[in-house]
Parts: C-alpha cells; structure tokens; sequence
C-alpha cells in the first residue's frame, strides 16, 4: 500500500495533468482516482472535493516551478536577456506538452480560471495569484531594463500588464488552433511592446 504522502502527491500530480491536458469540467474525481491508481475513500481523506484537489495541485505545481522562474529572471542576468530566457521557457514547455498529449495544452493557470472564473471563487482566486506572481517576475525584469536604458517604455507595470496579456492571449490562440508556431513571435512582439533598443542574443 503507498504511503499516505506518496498518495497524496500522486492525486496532485495526476488531477493537474488531467485538468490541463482536457479540461476541468471533463474530469471527474472518479478518473484521478483511477489514473492516479488510488481508491475514492483516499482521495476523500485528503480532499474534500476535486475543487480543494485542484486549487492544492495548482499551488503545488506553482510552488515545483518557481525555482526555475527564480534562475530565468535572476538580477543576474541582463534584463533582455530574462525575456528571451522566459519565451524560450514558454515555447519549451508548450512543445513538451504538445509532444506527451498530442495537442498544445496552452497555460494550465489562465485555462483554468478562464473556464471556472464564474463558477468557484476558490479556482479563481488561486488562478489569479498564482499569473499575478508570474507578471511580478516579468515587471521586474521591464523595470531593470528602464534603468538600464534599453527599452522605450517607462511603466513597468503598464508593461508588464501588456506582456502577460499578450502571452496570455498567444497561448490561447495556439491552443485553440493546436500550433505551436504562433509562439515564434512571442519574443519579437513583446521587444516591440518595450521598444528595445537592443535584442537578447
């Protein structure tokens, strides 16, 4: 029998790929269980239902990642160079998911909250959390730029809010017409939106 920690961790995992590979409406508690290989009465010990399960594999799927997101916009790297990084980290991601479910699966956090935005107030408010840490990343990078004098834009925040929004949209768009190359221009646009005056190598 697996130990109650590793069980738990398995829902996680399963409920967020399942969740981000289909959707959250066409996934029962019923199918995590069974690809997860745990019965209902664990899965009730640990979650009182699949909303709880899916805002802790959100959380936990955030908090897995953000090292990565820590390396990529380190004050280390030149602010450019953070972007290009960050695309590249985007575009790497959606092919890898593309490859594993035959489909582009588009951002996990945004798809989600789109589509239980009106209907569970705990989904989207861990949504909207998790995408405003993201964006904090982002601003971070635009405002070392402004200092460094390599973009036109003066707002970070502004800007930032516009990058999100357009990658947002970006990753929407490629998931709705299943192809990745609509991300190619990711990069070149957002340089556009600050007004580089330099690009990332």
């Amino acid at each position: 029998m697996a130990k109650p920690g590793i069980t738990k961790e398995k829902l996680l995992q399963v409920a967020f790929d399942l969740i981000w590979d289909s959707s959250y409406g066409s996934v029962s508690v019923g199918d995590i269980c069974d690809r997860a290989g745990v019965n209902k009465g664990s899965f009730y010990h640990f979650f009182e239902s699949k909303a709880d399960l899916a805002v802790a594999a959100y959380a936990e799927h955030w908090k897995e990642h953000r090292p990565e997101w820590d390396r990529i916009f380190s004050p280390q790297v030149p602010p450019l160079e953070r972007i290009h990084n960050w695309c590249e980290f985007i575009y790497a991601g959606q092919k890898e998911k593309a490859e594993k479910y035959g489909h582009v699966c588009g951002c996990p956090y945004a798809s989600v909250g789109a589509e239980i935005a009106t209907q569970d107030e705990k989904i989207r408010t861990k949504s909207q959390e998790v995408l405003e840490c993201a964006k904090k990343y982002i601003e971070s990078a635009v405002a070392d730029a402004i200092r460094a004098g390599v973009v036109t834009v003066t707002d970070p925040v502004q800007a930032a809010q516009r990058i999100y929004s357009l990658g947002t949209g970006m990753l929407v768009e490629a998931k709705v017409r299943n192809n990745l190359e609509i991300l190619r221009d990711f990069e070149p646009t957002i340089l556009r939106v600050l007004g580089a005056k330099t690009v990332a190598a």
